[in-house]
């Protein structure tokens, strides 16, 4: 089935997270029409170009011979396209080449490029958060000579962190760098997972690399971040020889066939130091933070994906009598079940997507806002809402496109339809850049602590005030009194968080981030379903009713996901593994 860009959909969530608002100020040239014109740019780009891509990716995917990576039929030429387009450049610095749109902007565009074709998606989506790293840390040389191809897209970017003894553990890095007595350094060392760590698809690579010098302190406080590239940057901006460093082979996986996840040897690299010495943690967390967002984007984009396939077999293939009329046989989309699970599918998905689009305004305000209080303001949400954007939304890509094989039934499961593929590839968002059970502790440990606590009470105090204006609304009234039970339980929630420490509250941490997620997704949809109220047309009468759907389907479960994350350790410590088999 091809893919529909949801144009109408990305401009009500940016809408509704303030996009407007910013565009009136630092982006003055950015106004609705501009908008309107991007999205439907990048959304016919994704339907014509890169979602015909996607199965051909699936089925044949990358290879590796001969030492290196062929991209997946149709990907090379696809992302040179891209990159003509000037979609690789979208919110990047005009000083570097950029359009320096904003980052919502950006965000909304990949989410398309992510549902059209995800495994395409992760090659300029980590080139993103290369260039917001190098932006910021990178030397002068790095900025001068290797910044604007990143940019333009003619060179792309990856992120070297995971090693066969270290996974999430970076304090077990062991890659060396040693000082080549030039003023640069050699790298030595096995990288895993590099996720298009080699290709044919541009002309270079840059790597983003975490390595120990000889004489640094052990642990994360020893780690510095280098670059070294595919083939040597001379001092004039050309492309030397190629670099000690190679693909060892590319990893078997469940799904994203398309996307190269490469095995890197780095074998004696020429490479330059990123930031400051021993500071490489934190420098490499500007480029993981910025592709925890676009991975929450992602989730948005699979579920989308997922989610009109399913609509549309529901429509096509007849089974059974509809309740609703005396038709028989009847489109599976007349049975109450499958509407309940197509409502909830959507709802869910219009709910992640207000969540990262609103993380992305946050972030464009922590920048440019007019004061720093309120540049203070939005940096303390959108650090509050990342790791919810991350995971809560991956997760929803998942159970959506669950949801999809569900739908088609026994087709589903059988891989010429196409849903099991969108269900594989959806399977990684939630382990990659950071698992979901890290941004849970995340979460707990360290952005609902701000300030005491008072960055998560100011956004409580603004969803019951949308409670409180929603009450009497006789479209949106129950939802009113379920997003008010929702709000409370999670203030619950996290004043127990604040007051445990320790396994209590660590145990707690991944049903705490759901229950988040699900409060502020129901939010985002009640001011979604204001925001077009009293409009005729279908599109617009949906939107009550996903808020509806929403509220009664997941809401409601709120209180109970508290008490859970309230209930503490003590089953988890008492039970050793010698008693479940182990």
């Amino acid at each position: 089935m091809s893919y529909r860009a949801p144009i109408r959909d990305l401009a009500l969530s940016l809408r509704i997270a303030g996009h407007p608002a910013l565009v009136s100020g630092a982006f003055a040239d950015l106004d609705d029409d501009t908008v309107a014109a991007v999205l439907e740019a990048a959304g016919a780009f994704a339907e014509e170009q890169l979602a015909p891509l996607n199965r051909k990716g699936d089925q044949v995917g990358a290879r590796y011979e001969n030492g290196a990576v062929i991209a997946a039929p149709g990907f090379a030429d696809a992302y040179q396209a891209f990159v003509a387009g000037g979609w690789n450049s979208l919110s990047a610095d005009p000083e570097h080449g950029g359009q320096g749109l904003t980052k919502a902007m950006e965000l909304a565009v990949f989410e398309m490029v992510h549902a059209a074709n995800m495994a395409f998606g992760l090659c300029p989506m980590l080139t993103q958060g290369a260039i917001e790293a190098l932006d910021l840390h990178g030397a002068e040389r790095q900025k001068a000579l290797v910044l604007p191809k990143l940019v333009s897209g003619e060179w792309t970017g990856t992120m070297n962190l995971t090693e066969p003894q270290a996974g999430s553990d970076l304090a077990a890095v062991t890659t060396r760098a040693e000082p080549d007595g030039n003023g640069g350094y050699r790298l030595y060392g096995q990288k895993i997972f590099i996720t298009w760590g080699d290709h044919d698809a541009a002309e270079n690579i840059c790597h983003l690399v975490l390595a120990r010098l000889p004489d640094s302190p052990p642990g994360v406080k020893g780690i510095s971040l280098f670059l070294a590239t595919k083939r040597e940057v001379l001092d004039d901006g050309s492309l030397g020889v190629a670099n000690d460093l190679r693909a060892g082979s590319i990893e078997h996986k469940l799904g994203i066939h398309g996307s190269p996840t490469c095995v890197m040897l780095f074998e004696g690299a020429k490479a330059e130091l990123v930031g400051e010495i021993n500071n490489g943690i934190a420098h490499m967390f500007v480029m993981m933070n910025a592709a925890r967002l676009q991975v929450g984007v992602q989730g948005v984009g699979i579920a989308e994906r997922a989610f009109q396939q399913a609509l549309a077999f529901a429509q096509e293939r007849k089974q059974g009598r509809a309740v609703w009329s005396a038709e028989y046989p009847a489109p599976l989309y007349g049975h109450p079940d499958v509407r309940r699970s197509l409502l909830l599918m959507k709802a869910k998905i219009e709910a992640a997507r207000g969540i990262c689009m609103t993380t992305g305004v946050l972030a464009d305000q922590a920048r440019l806002a007019s004061s720093e209080a309120e540049r203070a303001t939005a940096k303390a949400r959108q650090e509050l809402l990342t790791p919810i954007a991350k995971a809560w939304s991956t997760d929803v890509g998942v159970e959506v496109a669950s949801m999809g094989v569900q739908i088609h039934g026994g087709m589903g499961f059988i891989e010429e339809t196409g849903a099991a593929q969108h269900y594989r590839d959806a399977r990684i968002a939630p382990i990659y850049e950071g698992t979901n059970g890290i941004q849970a502790i995340d979460l707990i440990g360290r952005k609902v602590a701000m300030q005491d606590g008072a960055v998560m009470d100011a956004l409580c105090a603004e969803m019951h005030e949308t409670a409180q204006a929603l009450q009497g609304d006789p479209a949106l009234g129950g939802v009113a009194a379920y997003l008010e039970a929702g709000v409370a339980a999670l203030e619950r929630a996290t004043d127990w968080v604040l007051n445990n420490k320790g396994p209590n509250a660590l145990a707690g941490a991944t049903p705490y981030l759901k229950l988040a997620g699900d409060v502020i997704g129901g939010w985002m949809l009640a001011r979604q379903a204001q925001a077009v109220a009293g409009g005729d047309d279908a599109w617009s009468k949906s939107k009550p009713a996903l808020a509806r759907v929403f509220a009664s389907q997941v809401l409601a479960q709120a209180p109970g996901l508290a008490a859970g994350v309230m209930e503490g350790a003590d089953d988890f410590e008492a039970v050793g593994a010698e008693a479940l088999g182990a």
